[in-house]
């Protein structure tokens, strides 16, 4: 039974996400030069990817929770507690002067990053089967929207001081965190009684999707998509500056360019596409596209081939929507945030082991070929095909009965 919502709701929780990843997209294009700065160490690949890699092991270990927290206490404060943090955590970096410290500051950050989890419970919970592959694109359309402004915005701040864009990142969501909290409603009442303690075991949730044997191979499919997604995070800025000597600006610019591409696809495209092609077609379209396009990437030789070829790359992210719409159908409401939560922390899972092996791929490919990163996400893609072939699309009997 869906609860009754304000038509403002889905536009609140949209410039939720926008906010939040144009503070996200700050980061990107300065985090080379702050590391140099902060290590004075020539190649900063391995802190990268440790950066990384601390903050998506601190999320997998709390996703999870707090996916399940929201089922019980309520989508709203899971999500006020993930904005002040993140909010708290920018602050921090702003003003540290070690490493051990911007390492503190990224735990902190991937403790309280429930956003995505419990955003995509509370679509969940406001929208009816029919609509969730379009609102699952606009989701992920707001959050290309704030690469176009983030990396752009962080780059130009980036070149008079390292430090700016932290403290923009800051302001912003201290800003989202407002908005939330002023405008925002609930779309799950809490539940009442005590909470259960073992519940918030973060092995826990993945215990029950182990038991549930059918939800397996979506699970295994997000990971492996993450897997993939997670060598841009890593390589793109000191790929850029190594293969085209692009600045910070640039660096920006290029993430920027591919945030129009992505929202404009994510916005008009994923609904159609299902449609058009059924949802596990338009995730093999997307798998193809995303292959095409990495493979243009590992063999360019000019900057202006990495632009032409991001419509297309832009494209590959039209699985995503339809495998969220489709995730969403193997399980009862009242398990959605726990089922969110744990295909977040699949996701965090690949983003704790991936970072450390692209970056250390990319510190053996740099100095003969640095775009055969590339090739690399394109071997973890093809694996997705035979598992999304495998892949049962039909609603289970459990979840229409619920």
């Amino acid at each position: 039974m869906k609860v009754s919502i304000p038509a403002t709701a889905l536009p609140v929780i949209f410039a939720t996400v926008i906010l939040d990843a144009i503070g996200i997209g700050l980061i990107f294009p300065i985090l080379p030069a702050l590391l140099q700065d902060v290590t004075h160490a020539a190649n900063v690949a391995p802190y990268i990817g440790i950066m990384t890699a601390l903050y998506a092991l601190m999320q997998f270990i709390f996703a999870p929770v707090l996916g399940a927290l929201s089922d019980r206490l309520g989508r709203r404060p899971v999500l006020l507690l993930s904005l002040a943090g993140a909010a708290v955590n920018y602050l921090f970096l702003a003003f540290a002067p070690s490493l051990w410290m911007l390492l503190l500051g990224r735990a902190i950050a991937g403790l309280t990053s429930a956003n995505v989890s419990v955003a995509t419970a509370y679509i969940t919970d406001i929208s009816l089967e029919n609509q969730r592959a379009r609102r699952f694109g606009l989701l992920n359309a707001m959050f290309g929207a704030g690469f176009i402004i983030g990396p752009v915005l962080g780059g130009a701040l980036g070149d008079y001081g390292l430090r700016l864009p932290f403290m923009a990142a800051a302001v912003l969501n201290t800003c989202n965190l407002l908005l939330a909290l002023l405008t925002l409603p609930e779309s799950r009442p809490p539940t009442r009684g005590k909470i259960d303690l073992a519940a918030l075991n973060p092995l826990r949730p993945l215990r029950w999707v182990f038991s549930e044997k059918s939800l397996l191979p979506i699970t295994v499919i997000f990971f492996t998509f993450s897997a993939a997604g997670e060598v841009c995070g890593v390589c793109w800025a000191l790929w850029g500056h190594d293969a085209f000597e692009w600045n910070g600006l640039w660096i920006g610019l290029s993430l920027g360019a591919f945030g129009v591409c992505q929202a404009l696809a994510q916005a008009f495209l994923p609904g159609p596409a299902v449609k058009l092609l059924g949802e596990r077609a338009t995730i093999l379209a997307g798998v193809a596209c995303a292959c095409l396009a990495l493979l243009v990437m590992a063999f360019a030789t000019r900057s202006w081939m990495i632009f032409a070829i991001m419509p297309v790359f832009a494209l590959g992210g039209l699985g995503a929507p339809a495998l969220q719409s489709l995730a969403t159908r193997q399980v009862a409401d009242d398990r959605q945030g726990q089922f969110q939560g744990v295909l977040a922390s699949a996701v965090s899972l690949a983003s704790v082991l991936c970072p450390l092996v692209f970056s250390s791929i990319y510190f053996g490919v740099r100095a003969h070929w640095p775009g055969a990163i590339w090739l690399s996400a394109i071997v973890v893609y093809a694996a997705l095909v035979p598992l999304v072939l495998g892949l049962n699309t039909r609603t289970p009997a459990r979840k229409l009965a619920s």
